[in-house]
């Protein structure tokens, strides 16, 4: 991506954000909604740290069994990014985050990074 691309990226994001966070705080109150930011970023910490090492106990043991865990390294990177997003303020941001972190969606996430990843790549195997 271009420096352009991204920047845009960031500024879109970040006026989205501050407009849902506007819209939820003058709908439930100012107070309940930074409760709810700090509930979902100390919760998505916490959710993304357990999935992180039970990702890392997978990938230790997939290493001494001889196995390439591509899988494995896709989803702590998944993980990582949900965390990531889940401790920036804002509700667009925490959604991304939790889709991430979730195994059931972040499965499925993996899953068409790897096609997409496929389709670009386009590797002939013999």
């Amino acid at each position: 991506m271009t420096f352009l691309k991204l920047f845009l990226l960031f500024t879109l994001v970040s006026i989205l954000e501050l407009a849902v966070i506007i819209e939820v705080g003058s709908r439930l109150g100012v107070m309940f909604t930074i409760l709810l930011i700090l509930f979902t970023a100390v919760f998505g910490a916490y959710f993304a740290q357990t999935q992180g090492w039970q990702i890392l106990i997978r990938l230790q043991t997939e290493l001494s069994m001889g196995q390439l865990p591509s899988d494995t390294l896709i989803e702590g990177l998944l993980i990582l990014i949900g965390g990531v997003l889940l401790l920036t303020p804002g509700f667009i941001t925490d959604s991304l985050g939790f889709l991430f972190i979730f195994p059931p969606t972040r499965r499925r996430v993996r899953e068409k990074l790897k096609a997409y990843f496929r389709k670009r790549l386009d590797i002939e195997v013999f």
